[in-house]
């Protein structure tokens, strides 16, 4: 949900935008960036996301095979170790691909040193969470050391590292291989937009160890999904698995949540497959489907269904098998900027009375602009979210009031913004168009009626936006009117379509007709350049293109100031 102020001569606004109830509690944090810079370090560093796999370790159970967890320490210059993530338990495998990944902060010109411990975790503690297992009491597999800065370098960030065991003593210089482990490293995406989806499969088939098409009635069948990225180097990372549903023909599984953070961007393909879970690790492959998240959007808006296949191996050649059984998206939705009631979320209201980012840019803006107000009375809307019994709506009165959508002065902005945050379903998609044809309609009818009025829209926004060229239309068309655009950017997120409308560099907006803006009255503002005290501040940034956007439509219009 984000927020937008319409404000200036005659009127201002303010909007809200979507939310998410789901935030990586290892994923990426503003804070650290935040933390580091405010000590006064301002090296060459960033968050990098580390994916574990292994392959061939020790089989140190009786009856079943070993329980891998993954343990990653940092290497001190003086041997200390200093413990930085957990992966997950994966049962009876050789072979783990983990899902669970780690965040470190990778420094250029630091050498860091990563020891991995991988350990057989003990059926007595199956159940527990990975941080409260005891490490003294698992049985080590085998452990193996790098450099950060030689996964990063790599060409396809990927570094294979030999698992060895622990060494008692020095008699022995080639310590026997154990295993393999495999690192990959992807620099972290600040984002905070989750998509959650809800997967069905309809008759799906099994398949047995001879890849032979079993009938139902032969075999159980207890499917699971596991939703993986593809990288660059071409492997596919998983990000996430659902729940086991015991003798299920027809699934469908409890939502799962994938965060941009996790994956890239939503047109980054993801494989999603469907297994049969057998209790000796070794699971059945019933199908799988390629997808991004842009492509399961659309199978979910459109109730269709995408075809499973399955790899077949004839001969030397490697084809695929389309099954009849086909997978369908019953729930796509996408929220960001994190739950409002939570101390994460951009959009928290703090108890003890200190403002979010979204207040603040009320706050600081709406002082400047209000003085040029004359009756202090501002239309205040919201767009992303879904009103009480109603559809997500692009552009609601935040107020509540189904008729009228002004309140009084910036208080009232404020009290309507803290009152929708619960009064409303945050939800997406984001799009900026309804809002930006509110604001234009009344500048037309301003300018139609020969009322000498300017108007400002303040748009408070993460970044996300899904009508990038509709906004471009919506833009260019109210170019001709006593119109500016002020967007502020909050949070850490990527604010690259954002300099888009802003056109700075001297490229005007085109509309998908070809049309374009007779003048720029976009700015653009990433808040987070510009707090803290700086030279500048975020009113001076936002406002110093204002002047100059307001004199250009007058000039064009030939409108002169009144003389006494």
């Amino acid at each position: 949900m984000g927020n937008c102020c319409l404000g200036g001569a005659a009127t201002s606004q303010s909007a809200i935008r979507r939310s998410s109830s789901h935030r990586d509690a290892n994923g990426p944090n503003d804070a650290v960036d935040g933390y580091l810079k405010s000590r006064g370090y301002h090296g060459l560093f960033t968050q990098i996301e580390l994916s574990l796999s292994a392959s061939n370790l020790r089989d140190r159970d009786v009856l079943s095979k070993s329980d891998p967890m993954a343990v990653i320490y940092t290497k001190g210059r003086d041997g200390s170790l200093q413990e930085i993530g957990r992966t997950e338990v994966v049962l009876n495998s050789l072979n783990p691909q983990w899902i669970k990944k780690v965040i470190i902060t990778y420094h250029f010109e630091v050498v860091q040193t990563l020891l991995f411990h991988v350990y057989d975790v003990d059926s007595h503690f199956h159940g527990l969470e990975e941080k409260m297992l005891k490490l003294d009491e698992q049985q080590l597999l085998g452990e193996g050391t790098c450099l950060l800065s030689e996964i990063v370098t790599r060409p396809n960030r990927t570094l294979p590292v030999d698992l060895v065991g622990r060494v008692e003593s020095t008699s022995s210089t080639h310590p026997k291989k154990l295993g393999q482990l495999t690192v990959h490293a992807e620099e972290c995406v600040v984002s905070k937009t989750t998509t959650e989806l809800r997967i069905r499969n309809a008759s799906p088939k099994v398949y047995g160890p001879s890849d032979q098409s079993l009938s139902h009635g032969f075999y159980h069948n207890d499917p699971f999904l596991v939703i993986s990225k593809c990288v660059e180097s071409g492997h596919a990372v998983p990000i996430c698995k659902t729940e086991v549903l015991k003798n299920d023909l027809d699934p469908t599984w409890k939502p799962v949540s994938i965060s941009i953070s996790q994956v890239g961007s939503k047109e980054t393909p993801l494989i999603i497959e469907c297994f049969n879970f057998n209790s000796n690790g070794r699971h059945d492959l019933l199908g799988k489907v390629q997808k991004s998240l842009v492509e399961l959007e659309k199978l979910s808006s459109g109730g269709e269904g995408e075809h499973l296949f399955v790899p077949v191996a004839i001969g030397k050649d490697h084809q695929t098998k389309v099954l009849k059984s086909r997978l369908f998206v019953d729930k796509f939705s996408e929220t960001s900027n994190g739950n409002p009631r939570l101390p994460d979320s951009l959009h928290y209201i703090d108890p003890s009375g200190r403002p979010n980012a979204y207040q603040k840019a009320i706050l600081e803006v709406g002082e400047v602009l209000q003085c040029y107000d004359f009756d202090k009375k501002f239309h205040s809307w919201g767009f992303g979210a879904r009103p009480i019994d109603g559809p997500v709506s692009h552009c609601f009165n935040l107020n509540g009031s189904s008729g009228h959508s002004e309140v009084e002065g910036i208080h009232g902005i404020m009290m309507a913004y803290a009152s929708a945050l619960f009064n409303v379903t945050l939800a997406g998609p984001t799009l900026f168009g309804p809002v930006i044809a509110a604001a234009a309609m009344i500048a037309s009818q301003a300018l139609a009626a020969n009322q000498k009025k300017y108007f400002v829209l303040l748009i408070i926004t993460d970044g996300v936006i899904t009508d990038l060229q509709e906004t471009k239309d919506a833009l260019v068309n109210a170019s001709d009117l006593p119109l500016s655009i002020l967007i502020i950017g909050v949070g850490g997120a990527d604010f690259k379509e954002m300099e888009i409308l802003d056109a700075d560099k001297g490229e005007r907006l085109e509309s998908t007709t070809g049309r374009v803006a007779t003048r720029d009255i976009v700015q653009f503002v990433p808040f987070r350049d510009v707090q803290g005290g700086g030279e500048i501040s975020v009113v001076q940034s936002l406002l110093e293109e204002l002047p100059s956007q307001f004199l250009t439509f007058m000039r064009n219009r030939d409108i002169h100031p009144n003389t006494c």
